[in-house]
């Protein structure tokens, strides 16, 4: 003799597969996301921000920052002008001071 279910256990499975449905597509999209990352970093990266032309890496006093090849910007990662500031403290609180007054 066959065993219907209840309502409330076809609730609760209702529920789990709604749940389930909801975590595929949320990770589904978190994989689109990351994809569509991947994808505009390897687009743009070592390209100048300015004109879009190639980056070159430059070693200034052990730090590495990037030089445009066209139109010779400069350009610093996280944390790089911090470290060059504290290499040239001198120098750059002078400069500094030139623009204060």
């Amino acid at each position: 003799m066959p065993v219907n279910p209840s309502l409330k256990e076809e609730e609760y499975f209702h529920r789990l597969e709604t749940e389930l449905k909801k975590k595929r597509k949320a990770e589904e999209q978190i994989a689109v996301q990351e994809q569509e990352r991947k994808r505009l970093q390897e687009l743009h990266h070592m390209c100048c921000p300015k004109c879009g032309m190639h980056l070159m890496a430059l070693d200034y006093k052990g730090i590495e920052i990037d030089e445009c090849s066209s139109c010779k910007g400069i350009w610093l990662d996280a944390n790089e002008l911090e470290q060059i500031m504290a290499m040239e403290k001198g120098t750059l609180n002078r400069l500094l001071k030139i623009f204060k007054s």
